[in-house]
C-alpha cells in the first residue's frame, strides 16, 4: 500500500503545477498498534515547525467514520486538508533535512494513505 511520495511522484507533482495555492488532501489509515498516537507525534512537529516555515495551514483535521457511500474497505481513519502557498513550498518542505528526520513517524503510523493535491474551482 502507498504511504509516502516517491521522487517520481514529486517530479510529476511539480511538472503538473497549475500555479497558485494547493490544498493537500490526506486520507489516512492508521496501524492498529499505536498508529494514531505515532501520527499525533508527527502532526505536532508538522504544526510547530514545518507548516509555519513553509507557509502551510491545516484547514481541516478530523476522524473518519463508516463511509456512507463507498465500496468495502474504502473508509478512512482520518482526513486532513493542508493548504500550502504553492506546490514548490510543499516540495521544499518534504526535502528539508530536518523534516526528513521526523517523517518516519508518519510512515510508521500508517498502513495506507492517499495524498492528493487539489486546487480551488
Amino acid at each position: 500500500m502507498a504511504i509516502d511520495p516517491t521522487g517520481a511522484d514529486l517530479k510529476r507533482f511539480l511538472a503538473e503545477d497549475p500555479g497558485g495555492p494547493v490544498v493537500m488532501l490526506n486520507l489516512l489509515r492508521f496501524r492498529p498498534d499505536g498508529g494514531r498516537e505515532r501520527y499525533a507525534q508527527y502532526a505536532a512537529h508538522l504544526e510547530e515547525t514545518f507548516l509555519p516555515r513553509y507557509g502551510g495551514e491545516v484547514l481541516y483535521a478530523g476522524s473518519g467514520h463508516t463511509a456512507m457511500v463507498a465500496e468495502d474497505g474504502q473508509s478512512w481513519d482520518a482526513v486532513l486538508c493542508v493548504r500550502y502557498p504553492d506546490r514548490a513550498s510543499f516540495s521544499r518542505m518534504v526535502a528539508d533535512p530536518e523534516y526528513q528526520q521526523v517523517t518516519h513517524l508518519r510512515t510508521e503510523a500508517l498502513v495506507e494513505a492517499t495524498l492528493q493535491p487539489t486546487t480551488p474551482w
